[in-house]
């Protein structure tokens, strides 16, 4: 084996590391077992991600990328996506590490960069990793070591870094969005038993106020919080070894049939096609 292939085993081993990692600050080691599609996944923020074993396709807008493991893409924007992923055919596990890029990091990103913003660029981003590899690592020895500021400042000088190579939809503030908001409010509390009045008191809204904002935007409540549920449901079916029942539970579904016609409805997949539990 070549120093090169060394070198690049070496630095997907790092990497792949962080799935034992105690100090996780948003980050997600993704792993499954089987081969599986999910249509329709809604990406609420920009985010990079490592691809550590097996195959990946995703389509986004009549953009596609075929990725393979040792490669870097990042989500360049909030969009909805579709997505195989595909098991290593030795090892047969698929992995891969997602990196959010939080409004912090983006924020500290814009007061860095001090010239006018280049064009917007491509929604879905392929790039070498060995490229922004020194800057990865910082970010994954400061996460390791619990430095959570010094983290956030590694990936915002790499959001600086994408944004030089074209891609200023990185650092372009999103336009305000209410079911933003609401899928947020969701997100952190998605086993609550939602309400429009919980959103009325937290907004300062009256309810036929958000009923009419929210058909502006052409969602509802209704599908706003059943899109953050079943998001947060993917998460956990990723992440976690859960069994079906729980996963249900912690995203406010009392009937683990009920979850899984909901979950197949909305990503055309089984949820126990992950193949975590």
């Amino acid at each position: 084996m070549n120093a090169a292939a060394t070198s690049a085993d070496t630095l997907l081993a790092r990497f792949a590391g962080l799935a034992d990692c105690g100090n996780a600050d948003g980050f997600a080691c993704i792993s499954a077992r089987r081969e599986h599609g999910a249509r329709s996944v809604d990406i609420a923020q920009p985010q990079l991600a490592v691809l550590l074993q097996g195959r990946k396709r995703i389509d986004c807008d009549g953009e596609a990328l075929s990725l393979a493991a040792g490669d870097l893409f990042v989500i360049t924007r909030a969009c909805r996506i579709d997505a195989i992923n595909t098991p290593d055919p030795d090892s047969g596990l698929y992995l891969s590490v997602i990196v959010p890029l939080c409004e912090d990091v983006l924020t500290a990103a814009r007061a860095l960069w001090s010239e006018p913003l280049p064009t917007r660029g491509a929604g879905l981003v392929q790039l070498p990793l060995a490229e922004f590899a020194p800057t990865l690592l910082q970010w994954r020895q400061a996460l390791q070591d619990g430095h959570y500021s010094e983290a956030r400042l590694a990936l915002a000088t790499l959001a600086v870094a994408l944004c030089r190579r074209g891609h200023g939809a990185l650092l372009l503030p999103p336009p305000p969005s209410l079911g933003a908001r609401i899928r947020g409010l969701v997100a952190a509390q998605p086993e609550r038993d939602w309400q429009s009045r919980d959103f009325e008191h937290t907004l300062g809204l009256s309810g036929a106020t958000l009923r009419r904002r929210l058909s502006a935007e052409h969602t509802s409540l209704r599908e706003l919080i059943a899109d953050a549920r079943l998001a947060r449901a993917m998460a956990l079916l990723y992440t976690t070894h859960w069994p079906l029942k729980t996963v249900a539970a912690r995203v406010g579904y009392r009937s683990v049939a009920s979850f899984q016609r909901r979950f197949v409805a909305r990503y055309g997949m089984e949820p126990a096609a992950i193949g975590n539990a």
